[in-house]
């Protein structure tokens, strides 16, 4: 009896001792504790949560190498239990594109974030391919910008060059975008079947001053359990009036802001003469630069300064969250020309992106009407142009 009495004593006492939440005070501490919590699940549970715990190394911390990876992890998740886990594991999937959810049915195989590389029997990442394909295809095409993204998708091949079928895996493939020999960008991802979508990157995450000859060349790799495959396309062209432009003020930039220079040839037959007019010295585009700018550093009295238009009314509405330019968070400025100029009255197209509060970005080309008021360029009117 006495035996039986301790035996429950010592299970009850190595339950109580049993973590439900994370202590990454070192990688031991840290295995030991999610092996705890695993116990404590049943056999479905556990395999979502090692799922959770991949898709968070993976794609939840910036780090290089499996330690780092391990510490980094640590770090996001210490002290969190079983559902905060799953919960961050849910957001960092969804933020980067990845078909995964906690409560879906198990679809990366048996996964191990302590575990080795070496293939099983029943490892679904072990996956035979004889080549990787690399297709780059743009998308989000604007009717005045061009496309906005480079649709970039890998196929693993066999050995005739046909896509290979396979489901249920966990390949973590890696998009690496470099110009002139630079990396500018790094992206990751799940290949889970042969029906993978691979990357849509956007242009407007180029900086534009990185990016050589307007062309890109992109390296994909593709990590199964024994090999990892990898392809480059060299030279893939990059839509420039899309690309992320260097902050700054266009007014104090030539190559943006030009002086206008008239055309005074005469038609054939005719003497030309010049008369002097009232047009102010200064160029219109220089009233509608100082007009964006403002918007785009958030000074509305500024930029209202710069019009005299009655159509925008008072500050107050001018300056309207809702249906004013209040919303306005930041301009990417992409083109300014001048139209027709007379002494009294000037136009200027420009083409640019406007993000709101929201995150919500738009590309817009509207043309500015000015008036000349007191030798100065005011904006009177403003057209978006479909």
């Amino acid at each position: 009896m006495k035996k039986v009495l301790l035996l429950l004593l010592l299970g009850f006492v190595f339950t109580s001792c049993r973590k439900d939440k994370v202590d990454a005070t070192n990688t031991q501490t840290l295995q030991s504790s999610i092996n705890d919590m695993a116990a404590g699940l049943n056999t479905l549970q556990q395999v979502k949560f090692n799922e959770a715990l991949y898709i968070l190394k993976t794609f939840g911390v910036e780090a290089d190498g499996d330690v780092n990876e391990l510490r980094a992890l640590g770090k996001v998740i210490n002290g969190k239990k079983v559902p905060e886990i799953f919960a961050l594991a849910d957001q960092t999937a969804q933020q980067n594109g990845i078909e995964w959810t906690s409560t879906g049915p198990p679809s990366l195989g048996e996964m191990n974030i302590f575990g080795t590389d070496l293939a099983k029997e029943s490892d679904a990442n072990d996956i035979s391919a004889n080549s990787l394909s690399v297709t780059t295809t743009p998308i989000a095409i604007d009717s005045v910008l061009g496309p906005k993204s480079l649709q970039i998708v890998p196929r693993l091949l066999d050995a005739s060059g046909n896509p290979i079928v396979f489901t249920g895996a966990a390949l973590e493939t890696i998009l690496e975008v470099f110009s002139n020999g630079t990396k500018i960008l790094t992206a990751k991802n799940l290949m889970q079947d042969n029906n993978f979508k691979g990357f849509s990157m956007r242009f407007a995450s180029l900086p534009s001053q990185k990016i050589s000859d307007n062309k890109i060349d992109i390296t994909v790799s593709v990590k199964t359990s024994k090999k990892t495959y990898k392809m480059s396309k060299i030279g893939v062209p990059v839509n420039p009036k899309g690309l992320l432009m260097p902050a700054g003020n266009p007014a104090d930039n030539p190559a943006e802001v030009m002086p206008v220079t008239p055309d005074f040839s005469p038609t054939e037959g005719e003497t030309q003469v010049q008369t002097p007019t009232a047009t102010p010295a200064a160029d219109p585009r220089t009233s509608v630069t100082r007009f964006l700018n403002n918007l785009n550093s958030q000074n509305l009295k500024g930029a209202y300064d710069t019009a005299d238009n009655p159509n925008w009314g008072s500050y107050e509405t001018f300056s309207n969250p809702t249906s004013g330019f209040g919303g306005v968070k930041n301009i990417t400025v992409k083109n300014l020309t001048a139209g027709t100029t007379t002494a009294t009255s000037s136009s200027v197209n420009a083409t640019y992106d406007v993000t709101d509060k929201s995150g919500k970005t738009t590309a817009l080309q509207v043309t500015f009407g000015l008036k000349n008021v007191n030798g100065q360029w005011k904006i009177s009117s403003y057209k978006i142009n479909q």
